[in-house]
Protein backbone atom coordinates (compact mmCIF):
# COMPACT_ATOMS: atom_id res chain seq x y z
CA UNK A 1 0.00 0.00 0.00
CA UNK A 2 1.50 3.33 -1.04
CA UNK A 3 1.95 6.16 1.44
CA UNK A 4 -0.31 9.21 1.24
CA UNK A 5 1.84 12.34 1.44
CA UNK A 6 -1.10 14.75 1.18
CA UNK A 7 -1.07 15.22 4.96
CA UNK A 8 2.32 16.92 4.73
CA UNK A 9 2.77 20.60 3.98
CA UNK A 10 5.93 21.12 1.95
CA UNK A 11 5.52 24.84 1.23
CA UNK A 12 8.39 25.94 3.44
CA UNK A 13 10.91 23.54 1.89
CA UNK A 14 9.80 22.85 -1.68
CA UNK A 15 11.10 24.48 -4.88
CA UNK A 16 8.93 27.09 -6.55
CA UNK A 17 5.91 25.99 -8.54
CA UNK A 18 5.73 27.16 -12.13
CA UNK A 19 2.93 29.61 -11.31
CA UNK A 20 5.35 31.33 -8.92
CA UNK A 21 8.18 31.71 -11.43
CA UNK A 22 7.24 35.08 -12.93
CA UNK A 23 6.96 36.79 -9.53
CA UNK A 24 10.26 35.25 -8.45
CA UNK A 25 12.00 36.53 -11.58
CA UNK A 26 10.57 40.02 -11.02
CA UNK A 27 11.95 40.01 -7.47
CA UNK A 28 15.39 39.05 -8.83
CA UNK A 29 15.17 41.67 -11.57
CA UNK A 30 14.76 44.40 -8.94
CA UNK A 31 17.33 43.03 -6.48
CA UNK A 32 20.47 45.17 -6.34
CA UNK A 33 22.17 42.48 -4.21
CA UNK A 34 21.50 39.82 -6.85
CA UNK A 35 22.74 42.12 -9.62
CA UNK A 36 25.92 42.90 -7.69
CA UNK A 37 26.56 39.21 -6.98
CA UNK A 38 26.21 38.32 -10.68
CA UNK A 39 28.44 41.20 -11.76
CA UNK A 40 31.06 40.01 -9.28
CA UNK A 41 31.09 36.58 -10.92
CA UNK A 42 30.61 37.88 -14.48
CA UNK A 43 32.03 41.43 -14.73
CA UNK A 44 31.03 41.78 -18.39
CA UNK A 45 27.37 40.94 -17.73
CA UNK A 46 24.82 43.05 -19.64
CA UNK A 47 22.25 43.33 -16.84
CA UNK A 48 19.39 44.64 -18.98
CA UNK A 49 19.86 41.84 -21.49
CA UNK A 50 20.04 39.30 -18.67
CA UNK A 51 16.81 40.58 -17.10
CA UNK A 52 15.13 40.38 -20.51
CA UNK A 53 16.28 36.75 -20.84
CA UNK A 54 15.03 35.98 -17.32
CA UNK A 55 11.59 37.39 -18.10
CA UNK A 56 11.33 35.15 -21.13
CA UNK A 57 11.48 32.11 -18.81
CA UNK A 58 7.97 31.09 -17.79
CA UNK A 59 8.84 27.79 -16.09
CA UNK A 60 11.58 26.46 -13.81
CA UNK A 61 12.63 24.11 -16.60
CA UNK A 62 13.18 27.02 -18.99
CA UNK A 63 15.17 28.92 -16.37
CA UNK A 64 17.32 25.92 -15.41
CA UNK A 65 18.11 24.69 -18.89
CA UNK A 66 18.96 28.10 -20.33
CA UNK A 67 20.16 30.77 -17.91
CA UNK A 68 21.23 28.52 -15.03
CA UNK A 69 22.90 25.99 -17.34
CA UNK A 70 24.75 28.73 -19.24
CA UNK A 71 25.92 30.36 -15.99
CA UNK A 72 27.26 27.06 -14.63
CA UNK A 73 29.08 26.26 -17.85
CA UNK A 74 30.56 29.78 -17.88
CA UNK A 75 31.91 29.16 -14.37
CA UNK A 76 33.30 25.82 -15.54
CA UNK A 77 34.98 27.52 -18.49
CA UNK A 78 36.56 30.14 -16.24
CA UNK A 79 37.62 27.95 -13.31
CA UNK A 80 38.22 24.38 -14.54
CA UNK A 81 40.60 22.80 -17.00
CA UNK A 82 37.90 20.25 -17.80
CA UNK A 83 34.48 19.19 -16.51
CA UNK A 84 33.59 15.60 -17.41
CA UNK A 85 31.29 12.74 -16.49
CA UNK A 86 31.47 8.98 -16.92
CA UNK A 87 29.21 6.05 -16.09
CA UNK A 88 26.18 7.35 -17.95
CA UNK A 89 25.26 3.81 -19.03
CA UNK A 90 24.74 2.93 -15.36
CA UNK A 91 21.89 5.43 -14.91
CA UNK A 92 18.57 3.53 -14.94
CA UNK A 93 16.46 4.40 -17.97
CA UNK A 94 13.23 6.31 -17.33
CA UNK A 95 13.51 5.79 -13.58
CA UNK A 96 13.85 8.61 -11.06
CA UNK A 97 16.91 8.16 -8.85
CA UNK A 98 18.27 9.41 -5.57
CA UNK A 99 21.83 10.40 -6.42
CA UNK A 100 24.02 10.34 -3.30
CA UNK A 101 27.55 11.69 -3.60
CA UNK A 102 30.52 12.81 -1.61
CA UNK A 103 30.57 16.57 -1.04
CA UNK A 104 33.40 18.92 -2.00
CA UNK A 105 31.98 22.32 -2.95
CA UNK A 106 29.02 24.05 -1.29
CA UNK A 107 27.42 25.23 -4.54
CA UNK A 108 29.11 23.58 -7.49
CA UNK A 109 28.79 19.86 -6.68
CA UNK A 110 25.09 19.87 -7.49
CA UNK A 111 25.30 22.64 -10.10
CA UNK A 112 27.99 20.85 -12.12
CA UNK A 113 26.18 17.52 -11.76
CA UNK A 114 22.91 18.94 -13.07
CA UNK A 115 24.62 20.53 -16.06
CA UNK A 116 26.37 17.24 -16.87
CA UNK A 117 23.19 15.20 -16.42
CA UNK A 118 21.41 17.53 -18.83
CA UNK A 119 24.24 17.02 -21.34
CA UNK A 120 23.84 13.23 -21.23
CA UNK A 121 20.06 13.39 -21.55
CA UNK A 122 19.01 12.41 -18.05
CA UNK A 123 17.57 15.74 -17.03
CA UNK A 124 18.33 17.85 -13.99
CA UNK A 125 17.64 16.76 -10.43
CA UNK A 126 16.00 18.45 -7.50
CA UNK A 127 18.78 19.42 -5.09
CA UNK A 128 18.95 19.36 -1.28
CA UNK A 129 20.43 22.57 0.16
CA UNK A 130 20.90 23.55 3.80
CA UNK A 131 19.01 26.59 5.05
CA UNK A 132 22.25 27.88 6.61
CA UNK A 133 23.28 28.94 3.10
CA UNK A 134 20.15 31.05 2.49
CA UNK A 135 21.89 34.11 3.86
CA UNK A 136 20.01 36.67 1.72
CA UNK A 137 16.42 36.63 0.41
CA UNK A 138 17.63 36.58 -3.21
CA UNK A 139 19.63 33.39 -2.51
CA UNK A 140 16.45 31.72 -1.21
CA UNK A 141 14.63 32.80 -4.37
CA UNK A 142 17.34 31.70 -6.82
CA UNK A 143 17.82 28.26 -5.27
CA UNK A 144 14.09 27.51 -5.21
CA UNK A 145 13.85 28.74 -8.81
CA UNK A 146 16.59 26.23 -9.62
CA UNK A 147 14.52 23.36 -8.19
CA UNK A 148 16.27 23.13 -4.82
CA UNK A 149 14.48 21.94 -1.70
CA UNK A 150 15.48 23.07 1.75
CA UNK A 151 17.10 21.08 4.56
CA UNK A 152 16.42 22.74 7.93
CA UNK A 153 19.49 22.76 10.16
CA UNK A 154 19.56 25.48 12.78
CA UNK A 155 16.62 24.15 14.83
CA UNK A 156 16.00 22.47 18.17
CA UNK A 157 16.19 18.71 18.70
CA UNK A 158 12.40 18.51 18.96
CA UNK A 159 11.95 20.48 15.74
CA UNK A 160 14.64 18.40 14.06
CA UNK A 161 12.61 15.20 14.34
CA UNK A 162 9.58 16.76 12.67
CA UNK A 163 11.74 18.47 10.04
CA UNK A 164 13.38 15.12 9.24
CA UNK A 165 9.97 13.49 8.78
CA UNK A 166 8.89 16.31 6.48
CA UNK A 167 12.12 16.13 4.47
CA UNK A 168 11.89 12.35 4.15
CA UNK A 169 8.27 12.59 3.02
CA UNK A 170 9.19 15.24 0.45
CA UNK A 171 11.96 13.08 -1.01
CA UNK A 172 9.74 9.98 -1.22
CA UNK A 173 6.95 12.09 -2.74
CA UNK A 174 9.33 13.57 -5.33
CA UNK A 175 10.65 10.15 -6.40
CA UNK A 176 7.38 8.20 -6.31
CA UNK A 177 4.73 10.78 -7.22
CA UNK A 178 6.51 13.58 -9.10
CA UNK A 179 8.89 11.18 -10.87
CA UNK A 180 11.88 13.52 -10.48
CA UNK A 181 15.38 12.50 -9.50
CA UNK A 182 17.04 14.18 -6.54
CA UNK A 183 20.60 14.83 -5.37
CA UNK A 184 21.65 14.76 -1.75
CA UNK A 185 25.10 14.72 -0.18
CA UNK A 186 26.12 11.66 1.82
CA UNK A 187 26.59 13.80 4.91
CA UNK A 188 25.53 17.12 6.38
CA UNK A 189 28.08 19.61 5.14
CA UNK A 190 31.33 18.88 3.36
CA UNK A 191 33.89 16.35 4.59
CA UNK A 192 36.54 18.94 5.38
CA UNK A 193 39.33 16.34 5.26
CA UNK A 194 37.88 14.56 2.18
CA UNK A 195 37.52 11.38 4.25
CA UNK A 196 34.11 10.60 2.84
CA UNK A 197 31.64 8.53 4.85
CA UNK A 198 27.87 8.30 4.49
CA UNK A 199 26.25 9.46 7.70
CA UNK A 200 23.78 7.04 9.23
CA UNK A 201 21.54 10.01 10.08
CA UNK A 202 21.02 10.67 6.35
CA UNK A 203 19.85 7.08 5.78
CA UNK A 204 17.65 7.14 8.88
CA UNK A 205 16.03 10.32 7.60
CA UNK A 206 15.42 8.75 4.17
CA UNK A 207 13.77 5.77 5.88
CA UNK A 208 11.38 7.79 8.04
CA UNK A 209 8.62 8.35 5.46
CA UNK A 210 8.82 4.95 3.78
CA UNK A 211 5.78 2.72 3.39
CA UNK A 212 6.87 0.36 6.18
CA UNK A 213 8.81 2.01 9.02
CA UNK A 214 10.24 -1.38 10.03
CA UNK A 215 11.41 -2.31 6.54
CA UNK A 216 14.47 -0.13 6.03
CA UNK A 217 15.63 -2.10 2.99
CA UNK A 218 12.39 -1.66 1.08
CA UNK A 219 12.08 2.01 2.00
CA UNK A 220 15.57 2.80 0.72
CA UNK A 221 15.28 0.54 -2.31
CA UNK A 222 12.13 2.50 -3.26
CA UNK A 223 14.36 5.56 -3.67
CA UNK A 224 16.62 3.91 -6.31
CA UNK A 225 19.89 5.09 -4.79
CA UNK A 226 22.75 5.70 -7.23
CA UNK A 227 26.10 6.76 -5.68
CA UNK A 228 28.27 9.31 -7.47
CA UNK A 229 31.98 9.96 -6.92
CA UNK A 230 33.07 13.60 -7.28
CA UNK A 231 36.76 14.27 -7.93
CA UNK A 232 38.27 17.78 -7.98
CA UNK A 233 41.92 18.06 -8.94
CA UNK A 234 42.25 21.13 -6.72
CA UNK A 235 39.89 22.22 -3.96
CA UNK A 236 39.85 26.04 -3.94
CA UNK A 237 38.66 25.99 -0.32
CA UNK A 238 41.40 23.67 0.95
CA UNK A 239 43.15 26.51 2.82
CA UNK A 240 39.85 27.67 4.36
CA UNK A 241 39.10 24.13 5.52
CA UNK A 242 42.60 23.80 6.99
CA UNK A 243 42.16 27.14 8.77
CA UNK A 244 38.88 25.92 10.25
CA UNK A 245 40.59 22.74 11.48
CA UNK A 246 43.10 24.84 13.44
CA UNK A 247 40.39 27.18 14.73
CA UNK A 248 38.43 24.21 16.08
CA UNK A 249 41.58 22.63 17.48
CA UNK A 250 42.49 25.82 19.34
CA UNK A 251 38.90 26.62 20.34
CA UNK A 252 36.51 23.63 20.53
CA UNK A 253 33.56 26.06 20.67
CA UNK A 254 34.47 27.74 17.38
CA UNK A 255 31.55 28.03 14.95
CA UNK A 256 31.73 29.40 11.41
CA UNK A 257 29.94 32.68 10.78
CA UNK A 258 27.63 33.50 7.89
CA UNK A 259 30.49 35.57 6.49
CA UNK A 260 32.66 32.43 6.54
CA UNK A 261 29.98 30.55 4.58
CA UNK A 262 29.84 33.35 2.02
CA UNK A 263 33.63 33.33 1.65
CA UNK A 264 33.59 29.56 1.12
CA UNK A 265 30.87 29.87 -1.51
CA UNK A 266 32.66 32.72 -3.27
CA UNK A 267 36.04 30.95 -3.22
CA UNK A 268 34.55 27.68 -4.47
CA UNK A 269 32.80 29.46 -7.32
CA UNK A 270 35.57 31.71 -8.54
CA UNK A 271 38.93 30.01 -7.99
CA UNK A 272 40.61 27.43 -10.22
CA UNK A 273 39.71 23.76 -9.68
CA UNK A 274 41.79 22.12 -12.40
CA UNK A 275 40.15 18.95 -13.69
CA UNK A 276 36.73 18.05 -12.29
CA UNK A 277 35.17 14.65 -12.88
CA UNK A 278 31.91 12.99 -11.87
CA UNK A 279 31.59 9.21 -12.02
CA UNK A 280 28.12 7.70 -11.81
CA UNK A 281 28.28 4.47 -9.86
CA UNK A 282 26.04 1.43 -10.11
CA UNK A 283 22.55 1.50 -8.57
CA UNK A 284 22.79 -0.30 -5.24
CA UNK A 285 19.41 -2.06 -5.05
CA UNK A 286 20.91 -5.43 -6.01
CA UNK A 287 23.52 -5.05 -3.26
CA UNK A 288 20.89 -3.97 -0.74
CA UNK A 289 18.78 -7.04 -1.50
CA UNK A 290 21.70 -9.17 -0.30
CA UNK A 291 21.46 -7.56 3.14
CA UNK A 292 18.11 -9.21 3.87
CA UNK A 293 19.67 -11.32 6.62
CA UNK A 294 20.59 -8.18 8.60
CA UNK A 295 17.03 -6.82 8.86
CA UNK A 296 16.66 -7.83 12.51
CA UNK A 297 19.34 -5.37 13.64
CA UNK A 298 18.36 -1.94 12.29
CA UNK A 299 21.57 -0.15 13.30
CA UNK A 300 23.78 -2.86 11.79
CA UNK A 301 21.69 -2.71 8.62
CA UNK A 302 22.03 1.09 8.37
CA UNK A 303 25.80 0.73 8.82
CA UNK A 304 25.96 -1.90 6.08
CA UNK A 305 23.95 0.30 3.70
CA UNK A 306 26.24 3.27 4.40
CA UNK A 307 29.29 1.08 3.70
CA UNK A 308 27.70 -0.08 0.43
CA UNK A 309 27.32 3.53 -0.73
CA UNK A 310 30.83 4.42 0.44
CA UNK A 311 32.49 1.54 -1.39
CA UNK A 312 30.75 2.48 -4.62
CA UNK A 313 32.03 6.04 -4.25
CA UNK A 314 35.56 4.96 -3.28
CA UNK A 315 35.73 2.62 -6.26
CA UNK A 316 34.96 5.39 -8.72
CA UNK A 317 37.19 8.25 -7.56
CA UNK A 318 39.40 9.73 -10.26
CA UNK A 319 42.95 10.55 -9.15
CA UNK A 320 45.41 13.19 -10.31
CA UNK A 321 49.16 13.60 -9.74
CA UNK A 322 48.49 15.85 -6.73
CA UNK A 323 46.71 12.99 -4.92
CA UNK A 324 49.70 10.68 -5.34
CA UNK A 325 52.21 13.38 -4.39
CA UNK A 326 50.17 14.32 -1.30
CA UNK A 327 50.05 10.69 -0.16
CA UNK A 328 53.81 10.27 -0.45
CA UNK A 329 54.52 13.62 1.26
CA UNK A 330 52.14 12.81 4.10
CA UNK A 331 53.55 9.33 4.66
CA UNK A 332 57.18 10.19 3.85
CA UNK A 333 57.11 7.44 1.24
CA UNK A 334 57.73 6.83 -2.45
CA UNK A 335 54.84 4.37 -2.71
CA UNK A 336 53.28 6.15 -5.69
CA UNK A 337 56.50 7.43 -7.25
CA UNK A 338 55.61 5.96 -10.66
CA UNK A 339 52.34 7.94 -10.74
CA UNK A 340 54.00 11.36 -10.94
CA UNK A 341 57.26 12.95 -12.02
CA UNK A 342 59.51 15.52 -10.37
CA UNK A 343 57.71 18.37 -12.10
CA UNK A 344 54.36 17.17 -10.68
CA UNK A 345 55.88 17.07 -7.22
CA UNK A 346 57.41 20.52 -7.55
CA UNK A 347 54.15 22.01 -8.82
CA UNK A 348 52.13 20.54 -5.96
CA UNK A 349 54.62 21.58 -3.29
CA UNK A 350 54.54 25.12 -4.70
CA UNK A 351 50.73 25.03 -4.70
CA UNK A 352 50.68 23.69 -1.14
CA UNK A 353 52.84 26.51 0.19
CA UNK A 354 50.81 29.10 -1.72
CA UNK A 355 47.62 27.85 -0.04
CA UNK A 356 49.22 27.84 3.41
CA UNK A 357 50.39 31.42 2.82
CA UNK A 358 46.76 32.48 2.32
CA UNK A 359 45.82 31.45 5.86
CA UNK A 360 45.63 34.36 8.27
CA UNK A 361 45.68 33.22 11.91
CA UNK A 362 47.34 34.85 14.93
CA UNK A 363 48.98 31.58 16.07
CA UNK A 364 49.42 30.00 12.67
CA UNK A 365 50.63 26.39 12.94
CA UNK A 366 52.13 25.74 9.51
CA UNK A 367 53.06 22.11 10.21
CA UNK A 368 49.50 21.33 11.32
CA UNK A 369 47.96 23.22 8.38
CA UNK A 370 50.24 21.49 5.89
CA UNK A 371 49.28 18.10 7.29
CA UNK A 372 45.56 18.86 7.08
CA UNK A 373 45.80 19.89 3.42
CA UNK A 374 47.88 16.81 2.59
CA UNK A 375 45.20 14.68 4.24
CA UNK A 376 42.52 16.31 2.07
CA UNK A 377 44.31 15.21 -1.09
CA UNK A 378 45.41 11.78 0.10
CA UNK A 379 42.32 10.51 1.99
CA UNK A 380 40.34 9.62 -1.15
CA UNK A 381 43.31 7.60 -2.36
CA UNK A 382 43.61 5.89 1.02
CA UNK A 383 39.90 5.01 1.03
CA UNK A 384 40.16 3.68 -2.50
CA UNK A 385 43.08 1.41 -1.58
CA UNK A 386 41.41 0.22 1.63
CA UNK A 387 38.28 -0.84 -0.24
CA UNK A 388 39.59 -2.47 -3.40
CA UNK A 389 37.86 -5.81 -3.64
Amino acid sequence: MSTDYSNYNFDDIRPLNNDEVCDAIESLATSIEFQNALRYIMPDLDWELFVKAMRECKTKEQFKTTLAYNAVMQIAKMTTFSLTISGRSRVPKDLPCTFISNHRDIVLDAAFLNALLLDIGHGMTQVAIGDNLLIHPWIDTIVRLNNCFIVKRDISVRQLLEASRQLSAYIHHTIKDSGESIWIAQREGRAKDSNDHTQSSILKMLNMAGEDKENVLKNLMDLNIVPIAISYEYDPCDFLKAKEFQQKRDNPDFVKSKRDDLLNMETGLLIDKGRVHFTIGSPINDKLARLENRKSDKNALITAIAETIDKEIYKHYRFYPCNYVAYDLLHHSVYFRTNYDLRDKMLFETYLQKQINKIDLPDKDEIFLRTKILEMYSNPLQNHMDNIE
